[in-house]
């Protein structure tokens, strides 16, 4: 087989096949040489899907006749003037995009520098291209693609539904407008105007918090944590969203490295790490976090997409992230969890939506003043062990010693957000009343929250305080299972367990932290052993992992009575306790309703 060179066309076809994946790979290519071109506002019109045509206008700085017949050139650029790839601070820097769009299908250039008073166009048809000639053109420049991958239609059948190329086009510019807020951006796709968005000035956080909403929702822009944390040369600034707004999938994490959109799967991963105690499983949570590093700690050209980075210091960026996100998280307190739509009545035509209400916040509250009646039921006073993580002797100072409601009552006394205990409803949900409306707490969630947060405040402080049992306990489980339990006992005696093998198939129980008291012990090994073999690998995920294990089964269980007194106790410790609504699991841990939901609900209002 004889070798030969490739021809140009062919290889900057094959350049297409690594940078223009499909028409939104086109757009971001575009765009991001926009705004590398100092513009300030960007027009974008997309047809067919982007492949019909894809039409990017700027009022950046143009070109003249000489860069114009340079640019279409592959890897002639204007970004690497010293030619040092660990210096990059534009968004394009290969030189390859725009040839590559002219191999695979139609582009025209029109261009016109603000200092001259004409412009010049130039187009490049199946490769080939045309002699740069004069153009009736305003200042800046504009691009146009038709016939997408037409010069290569193997391509074609790749392609996606016209709907799903029209949101991919959406996301890449949502991506790069949230990136630059500075700028003002138009998305045309189809006939329809989908996306208009002003240009915020500088400082200007309103107008930042707008596109926010415009690109993120509603909830997120009026609810979003800011986030703000330097170490080490690293800075991280952006938005977290609540626990409690999250989606199925991880399409509203937005990441970016010195301006520049990624999908990194380490900052995603981090991300992931932050919220794995507030979110419940498979639910994502939305951010928008701009990270800065210096250029040379970043290497940016790791794929011609120039969607992936690596870092120098991946341990020190991932713990970056975790941190500020857990002191934006911790910042924000606890919010409840909405009413759903479901509890609004039938007969209602058109419901007020409802209010937002202020969060909850994990620090001292303003207290509320007022007189409550009597409670509706007394709860079961079956409930008689002391053996749980939340201290009613505490709470009594509050309650009269927990003597009654009526001297509370009496007395007007002060109460904290969460109200005070009315009822225990089906031996699991806790019924408290506030002024405003009224409360349903997860008996169990709740608890399990409380415990596990002292169980990582006793494991960060290294004195969990253990117990021994007077009659180790033997729990019988699959060699496998027993095996592995026994191998990472070490670990696991980190969280204040004391476990040891005995014999095949069984682990003997020695001492299990104070704070549990009585909990099924047979269950919670075994959960363990299962917990073991999904951690992750790091000692302390593994050692958060076992202390939610064991806060699970060492919480007050669901259908457990409880007294007046205990109620009001374990919602005290809520309202000092971090992310005291949602359990350990991401569920919430309370629903909150005001009176004017009450209202609508019977029809009131």
């Amino acid at each position: 087989m004889t070798i030969r060179e490739l021809s140009q066309v062919e290889i900057n076809r094959i350049a297409a096949g690594e940078v223009i994946e499909r028409p939104a790979s086109a757009v971001k290519e575009l765009v991001e040489n926009a705004i590398d071109a100092g513009a300030t506002a960007i027009e974008v019109i997309a047809e067919s899907g982007g492949l019909s045509l894809i039409r990017v206008s700027d009022d950046g700085i143009g070109m003249d006749e000489a860069d114009l017949a340079l640019c279409v050139r592959r890897h002639a650029t204007s970004k690497l003037p010293s030619g040092d790839l660990m210096a990059i601070r534009t968004l394009g820097f290969r030189g390859e995009a725009l040839p590559s769009l002219g191999s695979v299908g139609t582009l025209s250039i029109v261009t016109r520098p603000r200092a001259l008073t004409r412009g010049h166009e130039i187009e490049v048809r199946g490769g080939e291209t045309s002699p740069v000639r004069p153009a009736a053109a305003r200042p800046g420049t504009c691009v146009e693609v038709r016939d997408l991958f037409a010069a290569t239609p193997a391509r074609l059948k790749f392609m996606k539904s016209e709907r799903a190329e029209n949101a991919a086009i959406s996301d890449v510019v949502k991506r790069l407008a949230l990136a630059c807020p500075h700028v003002g951006f138009a998305l045309t796709v189809g006939e329809r105007a989908s996306l208009q968005l002003a240009r915020a000035a500088d400082g200007d956080e309103n107008a930042v918090r707008a596109r926010l909403a415009r690109i993120m929702g509603r909830e997120f822009g009026e609810d979003a944590e800011p986030v703000h944390l330097e170490r080490d040369g690293l800075a991280l600034t952006g938005y977290a969203g609540r626990p409690t707004l999250n989606r199925p999938d991880a399409s509203l994490q937005y990441v970016f490295v010195n301006g520049r959109p990624v999908k990194d799967r380490l900052l995603f991963s981090a991300i992931r790490g932050a919220y794995v105690d507030v979110v419940p499983r498979g639910r994502f949570p939305l951010a928008v976090l701009f990270l800065t590093v210096r250029v040379e700690d970043v290497d940016v050209n790791v794929h011609p997409a120039k969607a992936e980075v690596r870092f120098r210091e991946a341990s020190l960026v991932r713990a970056l992230v975790v941190s500020a996100l857990h002191d934006a998280l911790r910042c924000a307190g606890a919010m409840a969890a909405r009413p759903t739509g479901a509890l609004t009545p039938a007969s209602a035509a058109a419901p007020e939506p409802l209010q937002y209400r202020a969060p909850l916040r994990t620090w001292p509250q303003s207290p509320y003043r007022s007189t409550y009646p009597q409670p509706m039921t007394e709860p079961g006073a079956g409930f008689e062990e002391t053996a749980l993580a939340f201290d009613t002797e505490d709470a009594s100072q509050s309650s009269a010693n927990g003597a009654t409601h009526e001297a509370r009552d009496s007395e007007d006394a002060n109460y904290e957000r969460l109200g005070m205990a009315r009822a225990q409803v089906h031996n699991t949900y806790i019924l408290s009343e506030t002024p405003d409306g009224v409360i349903l707490i997860d008996q169990h969630a709740a608890h399990e929250r409380i415990v596990y947060e002292k169980l990582k405040a006793a494991l960060l402080g290294g004195r969990i305080a253990r117990q021994l049992l007077l009659i180790p306990e033997i729990v019988e489980m699959p060699e496998d299972d027993a095996a592995l339990v026994a191998e990472h006992a070490e670990t696991v005696a980190g969280s204040g367990l004391a476990l040891e093998s005995f014999g095949p198939g069984a682990i003997i129980v020695r001492e299990v932290p104070a704070l549990l008291g009585h909990c099924d012990l047979q269950t919670l090994v075994r959960d363990l052993a299962h917990e073991l073999k999904d951690s992750a690998n790091t000692v302390e995920a593994r050692l958060h992992a076992i202390c939610a294990t064991m806060a699970c089964h060492g919480s007050v269980r669901a259908g457990r009575p409880m007294r007046l007194d205990e109620m009001n106790a374990l919602l005290r410790e809520m309202e000092t306790t971090p992310n005291a609504a949602q359990c350990n699991h991401g569920r919430p841990t309370y629903v909150e309703l005001s009176r004017g939901d009450l209202e609508r609900l019977f029809e009131r209002r």
